[in-house]
């Protein structure tokens, strides 16, 4: 085999090895991204995360008002209109944009 075959062979491994991990690592960070935050979690239920803001316990949570929620807090990284998005607290997970937990904090 010449040397040239030897260095071709060899790139076209690297190559495929390459995207093979490009497209597993897309993959993974899309799986994870649609992964939403469930309230029994115990990190959730710490900050006393509800997905529906509506349905949060006000006696237990008086930091709650009406209108608070994750697509106004300035934790959320999402696009405006977004159903769910990231939260830096629940990382790898999304919350819903109805949702509120007690780290609420207005976007400036």
């Amino acid at each position: 085999m010449s040397r040239f075959t030897e260095i071709s062979s060899t790139r076209r491994v690297f190559m495929m090895q390459v995207a093979t991990a490009a497209t597993a690592t897309l993959a993974v960070s899309q799986a994870s991204a649609q992964a939403m935050v469930d309230e029994k979690d115990p990190q959730a239920v710490g900050l006393a995360y509800k997905a529906d803001a509506t349905k949060v316990d006000k006696a237990k949570n008086p930091k709650y008002a009406a209108g608070n929620n994750c697509a106004n807090c300035a934790l959320f990284q999402a696009k405006a209109g977004a159903a769910a998005g990231g939260c830096p607290l629940f990382a790898g997970k999304q919350v819903a944009a109805k949702g509120w937990c007690s780290a609420w904090a207005k976007k400036a």
